[in-house]
């Protein structure tokens, strides 16, 4: 049965998709709506959803059907669920402390713009990232490395971003789709591509929502990046 439940595949096209891969992204899809809506389930769900993606994108060590190693995307899940467990425990402490302060419905964090010091923070680790992980991913033959590590490193911001409280973090997804869907698609793990496109539509809805909720700040334009979350730490 176990073996089973890990192997099931769905046939489209031809094509067999790992049931995993599906579920998966389903997860992955939830997380975000979640994340939109600022609730803070929307981090273990997100992690189960990583759980299950990290055997998918090691293809060949799995023995997908792709059977394709993708170290970039099967890294990200690690990373992913190292800084949602931070993200949760960030997003439930600040939640706690409002509720503690007679606000029942305290949301966890309250949206704002990282800034300036948030963008050289967003700027220098893109670059450095993205170069740095493309020769690991080269030197392990992953598929696409380039493209690899900027997915990699950008959902890595995306994710941070999130538990920060930065408007900025629906963008990174935005760049990463972007690059992820051609990729996806040309090393055939079809349910990921769809579901990044789905993804995007939701990436845009959330930027919006949380730009409506974001707090406006009197200082020039340099945003409060830590004083929503200041109880948290």
């Amino acid at each position: 049965m176990h073996n089973w439940l890990f192997d099931a595949t769905w046939t489209i096209a031809g094509h067999p998709i790992l049931w995993r891969e599906i579920v998966g992204n389903g997860f992955g899809l939830a997380s975000a709506i979640g994340g939109m809506r600022r609730r803070v389930w929307a981090w273990p769900v997100g992690i189960v959803g990583n759980v299950l993606l990290f055997t998918v994108f090691l293809g060949g060590v799995f023995h997908t059907p792709q059977n394709r190693d993708l170290y970039g995307q099967a890294g990200r899940q690690v990373f992913f669920i190292v800084v949602s467990v931070w993200g949760w425990m960030r997003w439930r402490d600040a939640r706690a402390a409002g509720r503690a302060r007679g606000d029942q419905d305290a949301p966890p964090v309250v949206p704002h713009w990282a800034g300036r010091r948030g963008w050289m923070i967003i700027g220098t680790v893109a670059v450095v990232g993205t170069v740095v992980f493309a020769q690991i991913f080269r030197a392990l033959d992953s598929y696409g490395p380039w493209a690899d590590a900027w997915i990699f490193t950008g959902s890595f911001l995306a994710t941070y971003g999130m538990a920060r409280g930065w408007i900025e973090f629906w963008l990174i997804w935005i760049a990463v789709d972007a690059v992820g869907v051609p990729l996806l698609f040309s090393a055939g793990y079809y349910p990921s591509a769809l579901l990044y496109t789905v993804y995007a539509a939701v990436v845009l809805w959330g930027f919006v929502v949380w730009w409506r909720q974001r707090d406006r700040p009197s200082d020039g334009g340099e945003g409060r990046p830590e004083q929503p979350l200041v109880l948290a730490e």
